[in-house]
């Protein structure tokens, strides 16, 4: 399987999870050149901007610490250009959050992050 696929299925799986914990999903992948957000979400009266983070291992700190200040500003101008978008969306308050996935198959773990970063 390649890395494209990979990332696919991990993000179809976090998109199962949250769903699961009761919210709904709004969008997926929505691509600018700024950047991607790969799930927007309603949590409530809360749009939640989540991104996907997949690592087999915790090696180099794992799936969370890839999400650093460079990918949380390109996550930031990504959301201007979302909520340009879809007005609908402006008057929500809104999150930024990740799920992150580590290991492989069966023995993957799923964790989400809320409030993972603010503006």
């Amino acid at each position: 399987m390649d890395r494209l696929q990979r990332g696919r299925n991990a993000e179809d799986r976090a998109a199962q999870f949250l769903e699961a914990r009761g919210l709904e999903i709004l969008a997926r992948n929505f691509r600018r050149r700024a950047g991607e957000i790969d799930i927007v979400a309603r949590d409530g009266a809360t749009l939640a901007i989540v991104e996907v983070r997949a690592r087999a291992t915790r090696a180099y700190g794992g799936a969370a610490a890839s999400v650093g200040a460079r990918k949380q500003q390109r996550l930031i101008r990504a959301a201007q250009l979302l909520l340009a978008a879809h007005p609908e969306w402006r008057k929500m308050p809104a999150r930024f959050d990740v799920v992150i996935e580590e290991g492989i198959g069966d023995a993957a773990c799923i964790e989400w992050i809320k409030h993972a970063f603010t503006l």
